[in-house]
């Protein structure tokens, strides 16, 4: 067998090395969060690749097809693939024109092989070029942003886990509701990031299907293997209509894709916000250290600028942007316009897996460097009537009192202490007693006695007794926390078992397409 001529050979040298690397990152179980351990890799340098490296992977793809279809006849195709090869090493040099326009690259290989070059482009058209060109771009840009979002999840179960006890109060409608505890809270934010997990990988395999060789929008008269391409490429098929492969597909992708950066982004401004108001309380129970993740005013001395949230809720805000942005340029143009085909889709994913990356650097330093004041969180929830929900609770369970009956009385009881700047605690319990039987004799309730004892009612007002009072499925018993915090384990392993697996499948069709395409010089 002859033997591959020395560029060859060391091209395909150089890209085993680059498919070794590809393969070890591959994110495997490494981070350990309590006794379970889950995939996850950082992946702050993700390197992405530009629109010339797409063009030579389509290059080397379409060259093994024209030639396996007889489109191309051998001896030629393997002068079409000295010069495809050619053109990608000279592009690799520091400083090298890398075109991403197919007119503008092509010329670089007619130059190399004269007019015959030219037969690689057989039924092909710079438009499904383009579309499977972001395609290529969106799917290495969406793996990314699953490996960031399982990076922040892994950072917010170890947050979690670190705080199963931590009592804390909880809000709507801006105001203490009732109290949870950390873990609880945060594990609210797991099962919302897990949802956008899962809608990426569903919305991965409507991406993950390739336009290539579907011609301007009509394919052609050459017998170009479509489905050979997609597999040569890495995807799981081509999309089928040639129309919609190459005009339409481009739209509504687009738009799904930076529709699922907007959800994300709100999940993570929201956390952001709950952060920040506590962080600008004059005693707040959540402080973040002096360090890197804060800064100080230039005039006022006593400030500490939370840097980190900051920048981070800008992040989310630039996202929700970048996704409008694409919104009103795919917005009214006819199909096959330009507007919709250009890179802001791209730009939204990049923006989207820089802020989980963000995200999860401020969740590791808050792991490490946060001040959770677990006293004055419940010095928080306890001087306010978050729990007075289960005083009506209890009286309806352990007294046979109407709940809306006590529901009116608890009401009234807060009325009261607050007018009186008292704490639940602090109200004494003849006024207590009076004050029931003031309320329920507007429902014309006969049982007017108050039926708990001191001790009992001081108890129903502890946050302590309603969270073990909890018993609803996914309420913050911990008993319940333990068990969500085990189910969000296991589907984070899982999310990062399904990464690896489309890592791996696109590091092997890459091998396996070079493998074939400088088989050709042989």
């Amino acid at each position: 067998m002859p033997t591959k001529s020395p560029c060859l050979r060391a091209a395909l040298a150089r890209r085993i090395a680059i498919w070794a690397c590809m393969l070890a990152c591959v994110p495997l179980a490494l981070m350990a969060i309590g006794s379970a351990t889950v995939a996850m890799a950082a992946d702050e340098t993700p390197g992405y690749h530009d629109s010339f490296y797409f063009l030579g992977e389509m290059n080397k793809a379409s060259t093994v097809m024209v030639i396996e279809n007889g489109i191309v006849p051998p001896d030629l195709g393997k002068k079409i693939a000295s010069a495809v090869d050619q053109v990608i090493k000279n592009g690799d040099q520091p400083g090298a024109k890398r075109p991403s326009d197919y007119l503008q690259y092509e010329p670089l290989i007619l130059a190399i092989t004269g007019p015959d070059g030219s037969r690689v482009h057989s039924g092909r058209s710079r438009q499904d070029i383009l579309s499977t060109n972001r395609r290529l771009m969106q799917r290495e840009r969406t793996l990314h942003l699953m490996a960031a979002m399982n990076q922040s999840k892994a950072q917010v179960l170890a947050l979690a886990e670190k705080n199963l006890d931590t009592i804390v109060p909880a809000y709507t409608n801006g105001v203490q509701a009732q109290p949870t505890t950390f873990a609880h809270y945060l594990l609210a934010f797991s099962s919302a990031f897990g949802r956008d997990g899962t809608r990426l990988q569903e919305a991965y395999a409507r991406l993950n299907l390739s336009p290539l060789g579907a011609g301007a929008l009509g394919t052609s008269s050459f017998p170009v293997d479509r489905r050979r391409l997609a597999q040569l490429l890495g995807f799981d098929g081509p999309i089928e209509n040639s129309y919609d492969a190459a005009q339409l597909g481009a739209l509504d992708q687009g738009v799904e894709l930076v529709g699922l950066c907007s959800n994300a982004a709100l999940t993570i401004g929201t956390l952001v916000q709950d952060l920040h108001t506590q962080y600008h309380q004059p005693y707040p129970w959540i402080m973040i250290q002096e360090g890197r993740l804060t800064g100080s005013s230039s005039i006022m001395p006593q400030k500490r600028n939370p840097y980190g949230l900051n920048v981070l809720r800008l992040q989310a805000s630039d996202i929700v942007g970048g996704a409008m942005t694409f919104l009103l340029e795919a917005h009214n143009v006819s199909p096959g316009m330009p507007d919709y085909k250009r890179d802001q889709v791209e730009k939204t994913l990049e923006l989207t897996a820089n802020a989980f990356v963000k995200l999860a650097d401020l969740l590791a330093d808050l792991l490490a460097d946060l001040v959770i004041d677990k006293e004055r969180a419940l010095q928080e929830v306890d001087a306010d009537y978050s729990t007075t929900t289960e005083l009506a609770n209890i009286l309806q369970r352990d007294s046979d009192v109407p709940f809306r009956v006590g529901h009116h009385f608890a009401s009234d009881l807060v009325t009261y202490g607050r007018s009186h700047k008292m704490k639940p605690a602090d109200i004494p319990f003849d006024v207590v007693q009076r004050i029931y039987a003031e309320a329920v004799g507007k429902f014309n309730f006969e049982r007017t006695q108050f039926p708990l004892t001191q001790d009992r009612y001081q108890n129903s007002l502890t946050a302590q007794n309603m969270l073990a009072s909890s018993k609803g499925l996914g309420g913050p018993q911990r008993a319940e926390v333990v068990r969500m915090l085990g189910v969000e384990k296991a589907k984070l392993a899982k999310d990062a078992a399904w990464l690896q697996q489309q890592r791996q499948k696109l590091a092997q069709a890459s091998a396996n397409l070079d493998r074939i395409f400088y088989a050709l010089g042989q």
